[in-house]
């Protein structure tokens, strides 16, 4: 018989405790009746038997239930990882070349890991300030709005609003863009139709598939994107010249930058493993960390392979000049290898975009959460299908506009700021977590300068060029 001992309204009972039946009976049925609620308690529950097993311990905040089966469904990590992972893959990894070519591959790979570093802990201060925010409200589905509505008030709930609605849409045309452009040379049937094909599978995908099949085609697709790509570093590796590598040029680092940070776009997603986890924040911690870190090494060989095969690098300050055309012009094998790994690596984070923005218009819109609502999808959807259709050469410049002037707001500014607020503020009321990211208000003050620091000089570069 077990025993549960740490519900505020019951009386602790030991295992030798005599329970009258009607008693037992009525707080299995109040038990019953909390196992129906989203949200149960922030307290943790622990619960021991007669046999005097080893306490077992619940982290989760709340429960999330399938409203068909009534019956619990707790987020796997390993789909939480596919989730990152895929929406970590994304087009960004094909401009990466294009904008590290001058600097060279080592000045690259620095940038890279550093880029690495700051957006993995950007993530977890999302991670942190959401559960700590599902905690203050008593409910799960916790967007950024909401995170700055809370911590920030009105001016940061416009920063983020503008910020999260720019950098989505401006992603989600680059992707429909560059799809349609691959499908129209496969299938060889016109643009609008590639476009429409695309947007309708990936759109159909998110807004029908539950949390398992969306998981098992992310881990799909991901498999996908590593046997593509394992083909297409063994057939353009053969091409490799190590001396290619060795070239240097530190000062170009800081232009790239906005480029990689984009690349390693991630933290949309991050409210949704903190509902599917049911803040488990030690889960969202190893998804973040593991699913980052494979598209860290893909860059990084992807990177060298390109730059290792290519004998000069010109600059050009009017257009950004794209290496892979230079391979696909020297091998006929390597042209469709590139296309189909874009086309995958494209369709993962898309799904992982879509997602997020639904996610998160749901929330703009009052919707209610854990049901499934189609404006969200359609406002989702539809926008960049025709955009995208409007300007088909918008993919490079729709990646260096969204990379400058959005993510390293969105994504480097305002979480660092909510943290410090959330921290550092005796006004809000709830308990707060352990922090998930050490260093305190060093830590943050990096975080902040770092981005302002990035922004202000692409700023002033394209002000004196201009």
């Amino acid at each position: 018989m077990v025993i549960l001992a740490a519900f505020p309204s019951i009386p602790s009972l030991s295992s030798s405790s005599t329970i009258p039946t009607k008693n037992f009976l009525s707080i299995s049925r109040w038990i019953k009746r909390s196992q129906t609620l989203p949200f149960l308690s922030s307290k943790t529950f622990r619960c021991s038997s007669q046999n005097n097993k080893p306490r077992e311990k619940s982290e989760r905040l709340f429960s999330n239930l399938n409203q068909t089966t009534m019956k619990r469904e707790s987020g796997s990590v390993i789909n939480g990882i596919f989730l990152v992972a895929g929406t970590t893959v994304g087009a960004g990894i094909l401009a990466i070349p294009a904008v590290t070519q001058e600097s060279g591959f080592i000045p690259s790979t620095i940038a890279c890991i550093l880029c690495w570093m700051y957006m993995v802990v950007s993530g977890l201060l999302i991670a942190e300030v959401n559960v700590n925010t599902m905690r203050e409200l008593g409910s799960g589905g916790v967007s950024l709005v909401t995170m700055a509505r809370r911590t920030l008030g009105n001016v940061g709930v416009q920063v983020v609003c503008w910020s999260y609605i720019f950098i989505h849409y401006a992603l989600l045309i680059a992707y429909v863009a560059r799809s349609s452009d691959i499908l129209t040379s496969f299938l060889n049937i016109p643009l609008w139709e590639s476009a429409s094909l695309f947007s309708l599978v990936f759109g159909s995908i998110c807004y029908f598939g539950s949390k398992e099949f969306i998981g098992l085609m992310n881990g799909l697709l991901i498999f996908g994107i590593v046997a593509s790509f394992t083909t297409l570093v063994s057939v353009a590796g053969g091409d490799l010249h190590p001396e290619f590598l060795l070239r240097t040029k530190f000062e170009t680092i800081p232009s790239s930058i906005p480029i990689i940070a984009l690349s390693f776009v991630y933290q949309n997603v991050v409210p949704i493993l903190c509902t599917d986890f049911e803040g488990n924040l030690p889960k969202v911690r190893t998804s973040i960390i593991f699913g980052t870190s494979v598209p860290l090494i893909l860059f990084l060989i992807w990177d060298a392979v390109i730059l290792g095969s290519i004998p000069y690098f010109e600059t050009n300050s009017d257009k950004i000049a794209d290496p892979l055309e230079q391979l696909r012009s020297n091998s006929g094998a390597v042209g469709p290898i590139i296309e189909v790994f874009s086309l995958l690596a494209i369709g993962t984070s898309y799904i992982g975009f879509v997602l997020g923005l639904s996610d998160f218009l749901s929330d703009l819109l009052k919707l209610p959460t854990g049901q499934r609502r189609p404006l969200p999808y359609l406002l989702t959807l539809l926008p960049p299908l025709v955009l995208s259709l409007l300007d088909p050469e918008i993919f490079f410049k729709a990646l260096d506009f969204a990379g400058t002037y959005g993510v390293l707001v969105l994504f480097g500014i305002i979480p660092a700021t909510m943290a410090w607020k959330e921290r550092n503020s005796e006004s809000l009321g709830s308990p707060r977590l352990a922090q998930l990211v050490p260093g305190g208000k060093v830590t943050l003050s990096l975080m902040i300068g770092g981005a302002s620091l990035i922004i202000f000089s692409e700023i002033l570069e394209n002000f004196t060029h201009s």
